[in-house]
Parts: C-alpha cells; structure tokens; sequence
C-alpha cells in the first residue's frame, strides 16, 4: 500500500514537471535560440517544490488569480500551517527555495506568489499592501486554511502586517518580519528613495544589467563581484519583464503610502523581528523602531553579516529562528 502510494506520488511529480517543462520551453524559446538558464533554473526550483512535497495551485477570487504552492492532499500527516510571503525581488519560488526543505518538515507551508508576481494576476486597479493581504486572506479561506502563521520578507513583510492586523487577524498566530521598513512613514520613504543615485523603480525593477547588479550589490552583503551580462540579461527577461508595469505602480504605491496606516496600530500577535546588520535597502535603525512600536510581545534578532536578502545568505541561521518562535505555539 505504502509503495503503491509512493510510486502514484513519484509519477505526479515527474507528469507536473514535465508539464511545467513544456510551458517554459514555449514562453523562453524562440527559433535559433536555446532555452534560457534563469529558466531552466526557474525548472529545477519547481522540482524542488514538488520534492518538498508541495503542489502548485491556481485560485480564481474573481477580481484576481493567486498562484501558490501549498502542501499535497496526500501527505501522511497535518502539521501547523505557515505561509510565507516573498518580497519585490522575484517570485515565491526564488526568495523561499532555501526555506521549503528545512520548514516543511515541521510545518504545512502555503506560498503564495503576490498578485502581479509570478503567475498571480489581477483585473482590480487597488495596488496597495492592502489589497495583497485580501488577496492572501481570501486565498487562505478557498483553501479551509482558519489557523496559520505568516512570514514576510522586505514588501512580504507589510503584507504580513496587514494580513496578522486585518484582513487575517483572527486565523494569523504569530507572525514573523524580515527587512521591511514597516515604520518608515510615506515622508521617510520618499527621503530615502530620493537618495539613490539612480531612480528606485529602475533598481528594484531592473531593465538593464547595470541595474540588476546594483540591485544584488545593494540586497546582499557578501555579494558576487561579477556576474556575466548575458545571465542579467537573462534574468531580467524572465523575471522582470512581465507585468512590469503593474509592479511599477505597486512600488510608487508603498512609496506614497508605505503601509498607508495612520496611526500605525500594534499587533496582538506575538511577533519575531529578524534583520540583517548590514541591510543596505531598509537599515537597521527601522528594525529597532519596528520592535519599540510592538512592544514586549515582538523579539528582535539582528543577523550578523546579512544583508537585506538575509533568507538567502543566512538560510539555516534564520529557519532555525523561525522554527524554534513558531514550534512553541
């Protein structure tokens, strides 16, 4: 029986692959033109999501379809409910791959890419942080998801504020913040996007090469000192060229707005604050005035050398926080 079920299971995973497979070949190929590596690195994550045990879903909301990835109905046991809550730079697969092996042993993830990111779409005209904690709650809803935790990375984690403050705050548990400027007010943000050398849409939403280099220069601390312009290039044309018009306003958005929240209100949520010291995107002093705004019920742990992309560069150092705050409940 056992084997019966581990083989139905091996089977799917090789038929969504294969499947998976082909709509990139049709997307990134092109005559006299060889499939790109971005996408067939973008090919092998979607494996490993399938490894870990996960399953791509589509949700139909009717203003917008969420695209996530969420535990398969065949696994031998439930387990607490996590979702995690991916930031500007890519989609859900990109920022969490480090993240799905170690976590899904101890949680039932749910990985949603944000409307506007990756195959999520929306007709709706609303690009506010609001607007994507509806989209999660109500996803979460469809799935008869009532009780879960949520983890936000940098734009993730406003939504996850929003999501644990209204839109989910009787389903989320605890909720944990990674990099985001939550009280930065609109004024703050503005200052600082006025700083940059170069216009802040055109780092975060690189064009060009030059760009996306200054973006990895400025998320990560220990950071490549080359990267060949054709694999920039690359990247851009798979992961920044659709719906880029969409992000761009979503952007100009949180810069106008930031969390649009006025007063900033607490949560009643226990919250873990997890930042890199040498974030270069939203410096340190933010995660000090996140944690003096939540109170005794939020913990701050600074991450030494790490920067804004800290899941990435610190893996086993920030599953380990997360795990050990949320396992506790």
């Amino acid at each position: 029986m056992e084997s019966s079920r581990s083989l139905r299971y091996l089977l799917r995973v090789v038929a969504l692959s294969l499947l998976y497979l082909l709509r990139l070949l049709r997307r990134f190929t092109a005559p006299q033109r060889f499939l790109s590596f971005v996408a067939l690195r973008d090919f092998f994550l979607h494996i490993s999501f399938l490894r870990a045990g996960l399953r791509p879903v589509f949700l139909d909301l009717g203003h917008a379809s969420v695209h996530l990835w969420t535990p398969s109905p065949y696994r031998s046991r439930r387990k607490p409910a996590l979702v995690l809550i991916h930031g500007f730079g890519g989609n859900s697969k990109w920022q969490w791959e480090h993240q799905i092996g170690p976590l899904s042993r101890s949680f039932d993830l749910y990985i949603p890419d944000l409307v506007f990111f990756g195959e999520s779409r929306s007709n709706s005209t609303d690009r506010s942080v609001g607007y994507q904690a509806r989209c999660i709650a109500e996803a979460m809803r469809q799935l008869g998801v009532s009780r879960y935790s949520v983890v936000g990375i940098s734009y993730g984690g406003f939504v996850a504020f929003r999501l644990a403050e209204g839109a989910a705050a009787d389903s989320v548990e605890r909720v944990s913040i990674l990099t985001a400027g939550i009280c930065a007010m609109p004024e703050q943000l503005r200052e600082m996007a006025a700083k940059e050398e170069r216009d802040v849409c055109e780092m975060l939403l690189p064009q060009k090469a030059e760009d996306l280099m200054a973006l990895l220069r400025r998320s990560l601390y220990r950071h490549p000192k080359w990267v060949p312009t054709f694999v920039l290039q690359d990247f851009i044309e798979v992961m920044y060229k659709n719906q880029r018009k969409e992000r761009t306003e979503l952007l100009k958005e949180l810069l106008e707005k930031g969390i649009d929240m006025d007063p900033l209100p607490d949560l009643s949520q226990d919250t873990l604050i997890l930042w890199g010291d040498k974030d270069d995107i939203f410096p340190l002093p933010l995660a000090h005035q996140l944690q003096r705004h939540l109170g005794e019920k939020s913990r701050l742990e600074v991450i030494k050398d790490a920067g804004h992309a800290l899941q990435l560069e610190k893996p086993e150092m920030i599953n380990n926080h997360i795990k050990k705050f949320l396992i506790s409940i």
